[in-house]
């Protein structure tokens, strides 16, 4: 265990940083620079804070889906070969709901600001 505060908490920290004290004074290439460096760190916030839920939720469902234990990388390939074989396809039951749960994780973490994505969140509520 880590103490305070924690990764996620010193990544949101800069970004605001950045974003309410560097970023209004800077201009130009410079201005471009410091918004890929914000979003950089907000990309790794999001990583940070939701990767552990969204992992063992993904790991569960891939459990219950192929029907067998393993490592999240070894049960998503494990997949992938189901479906290169023909052996899983949308119709496969559970299937397209995995791979809508996982897009949206996802999502979560890459595009929150996604129209798309906001929208089906959204209807979710």
């Amino acid at each position: 265990m880590q103490d305070e505060p924690k990764p996620a908490e010193l990544t949101t920290a800069v970004a605001d940083f950045l974003r309410s004290e560097i970023a209004p004074v800077i201009t130009g290439h410079a201005a471009f620079k410091l918004r890929v460096a914000i979003n950089a760190l907000d990309l790794v916030t999001r990583q940070l804070s939701l990767q552990d839920g969204s992992d063992a939720s993904e790991l569960h469902g891939l459990t219950l889906l192929l029907g067998v234990q393993g490592t999240l990388a070894g049960l998503n390939q494990d997949l992938a070969d189901r479906i290169a074989q023909g052996d899983v396809d949308l119709e496969t039951p559970g299937v397209k709901e995995h791979l809508w749960r996982t897009t949206l994780a996802k999502l979560a973490v890459d595009q929150p600001n996604y129209a798309a994505y906001k929208r089906e969140i959204d209807t979710k509520r």
